[in-house]
């Protein structure tokens, strides 16, 4: 069988992405997922099952037993199979040369960081950003090849970053930007005039893998370094943690307060005061306002975050 167009993803936004080409702009004949019981060994923020696609559009929905799309009945689906374009949305896993060879204009995916590939290459390049404190984001759509995040560039977007975002409104943006270039890359199938930039003259640069452990909250850090971590990883992500004695406290959301009021009576992390349920907490520079977080008990002024 022939399949024109395909996306791969395994999260909302995929769902999102599909819903916009098929309305949009022309119809998805494949969506590429995995099957849920790949979940137990994979960290996958955000996922969502794509199965109600088939229900509501007609379009079939292949499950894959494996994320890394190796297993032996995935192969025999792609080795019996044609396919011409493939999109890449919430697919966070490099897909074999195998599979990209499948494809007779290639398989196009979504990279970026505040500079232009390779700079930026790796992983939660939308994390990252946030909690390095950038203030802009290069949305790459290029051309997959053996390589993670090669600079085989079809077109970019850029949007901002400013210092009320979160990862979550930054998926927005990002959402909003890769149909921008979704729309044109599928103009120029439709055309057959696809074109790639594969020369570019900035430096490769990594992201290194995220970790749910790597949410944890120094308060020996400054308060904008702790505002950045927890906007950086919270839902759809695990969240930014620290621990309250033995008690874990998963920390949501948080507000620089106000660095001139003297809190020097207080240690960093010290919870100052508590108002309308929200923790005022003492940082090396000033304070923090906590505005959601959980914990197994309610956390009271003079309990030590550390």
């Amino acid at each position: 069988m022939k399949y024109k167009v395909v996306i791969f993803g395994v999260k909302d936004t995929t769902a999102e992405i599909v819903t916009f080409i098929h309305e949009k702009i022309c119809p998805v004949d494949l969506v590429v997922t995995i099957h849920p019981d790949v979940l137990s060994g994979n960290q996958v923020s955000g996922y969502q099952g794509l199965g109600f696609l088939t229900e509501k559009y007609g379009i079939p929905v292949f499950e894959t037993h494996s994320y890394g799309l190796k297993d032996e009945e995935t192969v025999r689906f792609f080795d019996g199979n044609e396919f011409e374009i493939g999109i890449s949305m919430g697919w966070q896993r490099l897909i074999p040369q195998s599979v990209l060879d499948r494809f007779a204009h290639g398989i196009f995916g979504f990279h970026g960081s505040c500079g232009y590939l390779p700079y930026g290459r790796g992983r939660s390049p939308l994390n990252w950003s946030v909690i390095n404190g950038d203030t802009r984001f290069i949305l790459n759509l290029f051309q997959y090849d053996a390589d993670p995040d090669s600079p085989n560039v079809f077109a970019n977007e850029m949007f901002s970053i400013n210092p009320h975002d979160t990862i979550r409104t930054l998926q927005y943006k990002n959402i909003l930007a890769s149909k921008r270039l979704i729309q044109k890359l599928l103009e120029a199938y439709r055309k057959d005039g696809i074109t790639i930039n594969r020369q570019s003259r900035d430096f490769s640069g990594w992201y290194n893998k995220r970790t749910a452990a790597d949410g944890k909250i120094d308060f020996h850090g400054k308060t904008r370094d702790i505002y950045n971590l927890v906007r950086g990883v919270t839902r759809p992500f695990p969240g930014a943690f620290c621990l309250c004695g033995d008690d874990r406290v998963t920390v949501w959301s948080v507000h620089p307060f106000d660095e001139i009021m003297d809190f020097s009576a207080y240690a960093p992390g010290e919870i100052i005061d508590s108002i309308d349920g929200k923790l005022i907490v003492r940082t090396v520079d000033g304070s923090l306002l906590i505005e959601e977080y959980e914990c197994g008990r309610r956390l009271l002024p003079g309990d030590r975050l550390e």
